[in-house]
């Protein structure tokens, strides 16, 4: 197991690596496993980008982002031409469906709101405004409203699991919990286990997916 001046300079290195990082605006402190970043970037793709650095790391526990943006002056729009940029992104986004996502900018931070029936449609819409110029922050409010039982949502996933020849389902436990899936037990290789959770993910009115599975 890393210690903690360890896995701090693993991250310090990761966020080193990533392009799209400045690594100089950013402080890294490590405690028990946890990460704390802190620190002002210049775009929220460039926070996002710094936060899944982190999260490649092996060892880190949990991660507290205190990172601000603040956005050069020629980066600066309206609320009005964020709003209108974002509706665009959206609109021209073949995984987010059409007319369901409503959309507010209150300097500069995006609200998103509206009913999907994918979790991954939930995930395309956040991503598709991410690079956008005058962003300083998303909050995705979208729901995933279940349209089917959780009985129904079990049964797809277990068929859908089945349906995949590289990975074998034996192991795994599929539980519902209204819009949430867990999934238990253990899979024979990582391949398997993203399969599995691409699977669950990609199942109707399914909102969060828990991993509990292990790799034996």
């Amino acid at each position: 197991m890393k210690t903690d001046r360890q896995l701090k300079q693993d991250v310090i290195d990761e966020l080193e690596w990533e392009s799209a990082v400045d690594e100089t605006g950013i402080g890294v402190e490590v405690h028990n496993g946890i990460v704390t970043l802190s620190g002002t970037l210049n775009s929220y793709a460039e926070k996002y980008a710094a936060e899944k650095a982190v999260q490649r790391v092996e060892g880190v526990k949990g991660l507290a982002v205190e990172l601000d943006v603040a956005l050069p002056d020629w980066v600066q729009r309206t609320d009005a031409d964020v709003a209108r940029a974002a509706a665009q992104a959206l609109e021209w986004n073949a995984l987010v469906p059409k007319d369901c996502i409503k959309i507010k900018v209150e300097d500069g931070w995006i609200t998103l709101t509206g009913n999907v029936d994918f979790q991954y449609q939930r995930i395309a819409s956040e991503r598709a405004l991410q690079n956008l110029l005058g962003v300083v922050g998303i909050s995705n409010q979208i729901a995933v409203t279940p349209s089917v039982t959780p009985r129904d949502i079990k049964n797809h996933i277990e068929a859908a699991l089945q349906r995949r020849a590289h990975t074998e389902t034996k192991g795994i436990e599929v539980i519902v919990n209204g819009d949430q899936i867990t999934l238990n037990g253990s899979v024979s290789s990582l391949a398997e286990r993203r399969a599995a959770l691409n699977a669950a993910m990609r199942t109707r009115g399914v909102a969060k997916v828990v991993d509990k599975l292990f790799v034996a």
